[in-house]
């Protein structure tokens, strides 16, 4: 079976015997086998099982590959064997009589191994790998997440988290350890459930440039959504190439704007630049120093004292 962290979902098997012949348990093992790997299962390999029986008298023996109901029931010993290319996976032994020598087990292995090997042989010739998971089928995906994020993840009141579920369709939970799944009957949705996630986690860097939103405009520049829920500033003089007086007359709450990650200050708070990607215009030259303006905590920056 695939790791939970490559496939987290509970799967039930069901097996309907319509025939006693055989062994219905080691049917149930090649069924079962063959029916994952084509609903979309990513086992590792198949797994095969067949049933061995005996026959003594005590002196002579003879052991049976593949029992019918009649030997099964005429029998000495029901031995069933499953196993992989790789080797055995689990073993049933049932006895009538008292006891078996160990030279006669080997001799049930080793014939139990060869007709293994020939089921295993027909199996992948019809089903050699896992299918494609059905469109139709529930998605359950899964990532890895700093813990440390977990909190914006989350956001205020589960602002986040909520609005991920409500605008994507899906469930989404996180783990202590920082395990986000998210589940949900669209697969389309899930994966932007999980870049929604990624989007709200990840560690931006100096450089990066990103299709964002402006939320809100202030005398010194405007603050821009990059992430959802996550945003940094634009500053006035970062608009534009030319001198721009005032932060109105290049944008308005709501529109897209294309920014560069400039400068994360020691509080973690991001600056941008909207003009590093935009052509400098040929023989620009620097604009005269500002007035003081407002700062970004929306306090006037006061003039130094200087004493004469």
């Amino acid at each position: 079976m695939p790791d939970y962290e490559d496939f987290p979902y509970t799967i039930r098997i069901v097996s309907e015997i319509m025939e006693s012949n055989g062994s219905s348990s080691m049917a149930s093992v090649c069924g079962g086998s063959l029916s994952m790997m084509s609903a979309g299962v990513p086992l590792r390999e198949h797994v095969s099982g067949i049933a061995m029986g005996l026959i003594t008298d005590g002196k002579r023996h003879a052991i049976l590959s593949d029992i019918l109901g009649m030997e099964d029931h005429l029998g000495d010993m029901d031995f069933k064997v499953t196993g992989s290319s790789q080797g055995i996976t689990a073993i049933q032994l049932d006895l009538k009589i008292e006891g078996i020598s160990f030279e006669l087990l080997t001799e049930a292995l080793e014939q139990a191994k060869e007709g293994r090997m020939h089921i295993l042989g027909i199996m992948n010739e019809a089903q050699p790998q896992a299918s494609e998971l059905s469109e139709f089928a529930p998605r359950i995906l899964s990532l890895q997440i700093n813990p440390e994020k977990i909190g914006a993840l989350i956001g205020p009141g589960g602002k986040n988290i909520k609005k991920i579920i409500e605008d994507t369709e899906c469930e989404v939970n996180v783990d202590d350890d920082g395990t986000v799944t998210v589940a949900g009957l669209n697969a389309a949705k899930c994966n932007d459930a999980i870049e929604l996630v990624r989007a709200i986690t990840f560690e931006p860097e100096v450089g990066m440039e990103f299709d964002g939103t402006v939320t809100r405009l202030m005398t010194f520049g405007a603050f821009v959504e990059f992430a959802p829920g996550r945003e940094g500033l634009v500053h006035i003089s970062e608009m534009d190439w030319k001198r721009t007086e005032n932060v109105e007359d290049v944008c308005k709450p709501g529109d897209p704007m294309r920014i560069k990650l400039m400068k994360i200050d020691d509080q973690g708070r991001l600056d941008f630049s909207r003009k590093a990607l935009m052509e400098k215009p040929e023989g620009w030259t620097p604009p005269p120093p500002r007035k003081p303006r407002d700062n970004r905590d929306g306090r006037r920056r006061p003039f130094k004292k200087r004493r004469f």
